[in-house]
């Protein structure tokens, strides 16, 4: 779930902070610039792990700060494919649920990797799975007793599989326009997505599969969430 990078970067020190051990003032000014920030195909970046080499600091004309070139290692979020994790259902709509982790929300289960059969049920806000069912359709597996559900409702506590992760550079450009009329800008989308599965059995709310065996793995990270 957590790697670490190894970056390049100059830092500057303000002359506020000259009496700060050097080391902690350059982590302070690095974790300004890069924690909770999504780097393209790196990932969230968390925090700095520790620096590697740092260049001797130089006077720059005009502002007196202290420059370091450094090479230091960051902590960054990017959970590799097929990790399980424990997640919470944020949201649903009719083509996907959305999940977070507390700190990263932009995680979300697409309608195809649901398990089959199951469709959303616009009352409930919410997806359901009608196990043992031979019905397809979503008209038919709505007229299904209710009873007879399983819902993945908002709040729920899932275990999910990561299937892909999508990195979006969208960079704002000026309105455009088509014949003097101004068209309306595109939805900006999330830097850094992760799109999971829960087709699969041991998957999907951990209420589903109460009494069956946990892999020691998968444990883990449960006894991690509850910790955290």
């Amino acid at each position: 779930m957590y790697q670490l990078a190894i970056l390049k970067d100059t830092t500057a020190i303000h002359p506020a902070n000259f009496g700060v051990p050097t080391e902690q003032a350059i982590i302070a000014e690095l974790n300004k610039k890069f924690a909770n920030r999504v780097l393209h195909d790196l990932g969230l970046c968390i925090c700095v792990f520790d620096l590697t080499e740092v260049g001797e600091g130089k006077v720059r004309y005009g502002d007196g700060c202290l420059w370091y070139k450094v090479i230091f290692r960051l902590v960054v979020f990017r959970p590799f494919v097929s990790e399980v994790m424990v997640v919470k259902v944020k949201s649903s709509d009719e083509d996907s649920i959305r999940l977070s982790l507390g700190f990263f929300d932009d995680i979300y289960i697409p309608a195809i990797y649901l398990p089959q059969p199951s469709t959303f049920d616009p009352n409930e806000r919410a997806h359901f799975w009608l196990p043992d069912s031979e019905l397809t359709k979503p008209h038919e597996l709505l007229d299904t007793p209710t009873a007879e559900r399983m819902y993945i409702d908002s709040g729920e506590i899932l275990r999910v599989r990561v299937e892909a992760d999508e990195f979006y550079d969208d960079e704002p450009g000026p309105p455009k326009a088509l014949e003097g009329v101004q068209v309306e800008r595109e939805a900006r989308r999330a830097p850094y997505s992760i799109i999971c599965s829960i087709a699969e059995q041991g998957l999907g709310p951990i209420s589903w599969w109460k009494g069956e065996p946990v892999m020691e793995g998968r444990e883990t990270m449960e006894t991690e969430k509850e910790e955290g």
